[in-house]
């Protein structure tokens, strides 16, 4: 992980820093304030423990890794070596794997390769992966008409795969595509509630068709336009009803909801509006709740006034490379002189009215994924789980080998005293008696 970096007013720990936050906010937003939120060229120093999270990381998951190169290339963090590797391993796994590759991860990757006109636009016009990209997407329109409304992902891939055909004048044919982003679709909410990054996705996406149907770049009648504009509208107000302390849905889902303000709302243009997001996301920079490079990649745009419909601009940034502290030193791991004590922690599988539930003991400090681990080692038939290495760390496949399966919209739900989890289990830190369940569930 990052070294500690150097802040603007001295050498000072987070927890000083955040005594002069109040004081500092309007400071952080740009003088002259349009439809953005953005820190300021003054305060650039307070993102360098985001910056630092992506630069020490070790990549090693090809395409995965697509959103860091993305962020880098938007805000224009200059590390050539780390860019270059980025660049070759996500070309490699697309040459390797495409064709099981998702709609959503080409579409990211088209995004990542392509931003601020550089040279991998060369291997994207030469490995076809725009009209690939095409042919993925229209798998996904024909299995939502074959297997009610449910594409072969999720509506956030989707949303992704029109933003980057969009961006790219790939081929697809309005008048067909928009009715299926109606926000009352349910392919919007997750567990019951709105989901807020994808409904963000979709908002980026569709201000992209948008605008080229005002450019006239894209053939459409006026109907499709404000079918357009009032689909837009309503996702928006969505986003803004799952407000809560500056955040929108979570802090992982903030950044993303930041970007679809900038372009389709006015919301920013009140200073107050921007002063308590950047609050309380700096707030949580500043606790280390972006320790993943993928959670630091997806805020930090929207810190430094980008979206990913600025892909094909010429980035720049008020941000300047210089005034990051960028950290290459790698933590030294420390022996504890003491043992660290345990905790005991309640653990149950939940699927429809079964339930399966034990308790465990775990040493301070462990992650959910610690708690299932100890469980199956308990009882194997109980609580036996199967996960795979994901971008935001490991997601849970199947538990009782009954598997997760995007046709049924089934999923594992992590909840810690019946709430769900906006973590991942390899994220979230445990506490005593806390009582943890995996839910078989449905979206």
């Amino acid at each position: 992980m990052s070294s500690p970096f150097l802040y603007t007013a001295g050498e000072m720990r987070p927890s000083h820093q955040l005594r002069l936050l109040g004081l500092l906010l309007f400071s952080l937003i740009p003088s002259q304030l349009c439809q953005i939120c953005e820190v300021s060229r003054e305060n650039c120093s307070y993102l360098n423990p985001l910056v630092n999270t992506m630069v020490n990381a070790n990549y090693t998951k090809g395409i995965q890794s697509a959103n860091i190169l993305l962020t880098f290339r938007l805000v224009q963090i200059q590390n050539q070596r780390l860019e270059q590797q980025l660049t070759q391993q996500i070309q490699e796994d697309i040459k390797k794997r495409e064709p099981e590759i998702t709609s959503g991860e080409l579409a990211l990757a088209i995004l990542a390769l392509g931003a601020c006109k550089n040279s991998s636009e060369v291997f994207i016009r030469d490995a076809h992966l725009v009209s690939k990209l095409g042919e993925k997407f229209k798998a996904e329109i024909e299995n939502m008409e074959t297997h009610s409304d449910h594409p072969l992902t999720n509506y956030y891939q989707l949303s992704l795969a029109l933003l980057a055909l969009c961006l790219s004048n790939g081929s697809h044919s309005i008048t067909n595509v928009i009715p299926y982003f109606t926000p009352e679709n349910k392919n919007y909410y997750f567990g019951g509630q709105f989901s807020v990054d994808t409904g963000a996705m979709a908002v980026l996406a569709l201000t992209c068709v948008k605008r080229r149907i005002e450019k006239e770049e894209i053939e459409a009648d006026i109907k499709d336009l404000n079918k357009t504009n009032v689909y837009i509208t309503s996702l928006v107000n969505k986003i803004l009803s799952a407000k809560n302390d500056g955040l929108f849905g979570n802090i992982f889902s903030t950044g993303e909801a930041m970007q679809a303000l900038f372009v389709s709302s006015n919301y920013y243009k009140n200073k107050r509006n921007c002063q308590e997001t950047l609050h309380t996301v700096l707030h949580n920079v500043f606790q280390g709740a972006f320790r993943l490079p993928i959670a630091a990649a997806q805020i930090l745009p929207a810190l430094m006034g980008k979206t990913y419909l600025d892909v094909n601009k010429n980035c720049s940034c008020a941000c300047s490379p210089d005034k990051f502290n960028i950290s290459t030193d790698k933590p030294v791991p420390v022996t504890p002189t003491i043992s660290p004590s345990n905790i005991s922690v309640n653990y149950s599988v939940r699927i429809n009215e079964i339930f399966n539930s034990t308790k465990v003991t775990v040493r301070k400090g462990s992650v959910f994924l610690d708690v299932m681990m100890a469980a199956q080692k308990q009882n194997k038939a109980a609580f036996c789980f199967e996960m795979e290495d994901g971008p935001w760390g490991p997601y849970i496949t199947s538990v009782q080998n009954i598997s997760a399966n995007n046709n049924d919209r089934t999923y594992w739900q992590l909840l810690s005293n019946g709430q769900p989890l906006s973590q991942g289990a390899g994220s979230y830190v445990v506490k005593n008696g806390e009582y943890l369940e995996v839910r078989w569930s449905t979206y």
